[in-house]
């Protein structure tokens, strides 16, 4: 999650801090305050999506998918992003998506037993990870 969006975050938790010190004063806005400052570091933790490529699968976040399935992938610009979750979206694609993320990679699925026609992947190093899919 970039830091511009963990700042928003903690900025709305922090009305909620001085709302509490306004109401209930310095021991229970104290006590706010580490707890918002927990729950920010637990959702910087638990938003983040970690894409892993080895010898044998892709996984994205909880999805695996053994690389003998996997065709074609392509680095997306921001713009190609955008139109393939939206206008052109396949409902039937699997879609690793961040808001925050502009760039992608199109990864084609090659398995008969899979309806799933296509991974969307979203990653600020999409070419890295369409070269990682390449090696293997």
């Amino acid at each position: 999650m970039p830091i511009w969006l963990l700042t928003l975050i903690y900025l709305f938790l922090l009305s909620l801090v001085l709302s509490i010190w306004a109401a209930l004063g310095n021991n229970a806005a104290i006590t706010s305050l580490i707890i918002c400052t927990g729950l920010l570091i637990v959702i910087a933790i638990k938003s983040a999506m970690v894409i892993e490529v080895d010898e044998q699968e892709l996984r994205v976040g909880r999805a695996r998918i053994a690389l003998k399935f996997l065709g074609a992938s392509h680095a997306l610009s921001g713009e190609q992003v955008r139109v393939l979750r939206t206008r052109d979206a396949d409902p039937a694609a699997f879609l690793g998506i961040r808001f925050w993320s502009s760039t992608g990679v199109r990864i084609e699925i090659n398995d008969v037993r899979d309806r799933t026609p296509y991974w969307l992947i979203t990653s600020n190093h999409a070419h890295r990870l369409v070269e990682s899919l390449e090696e293997n």
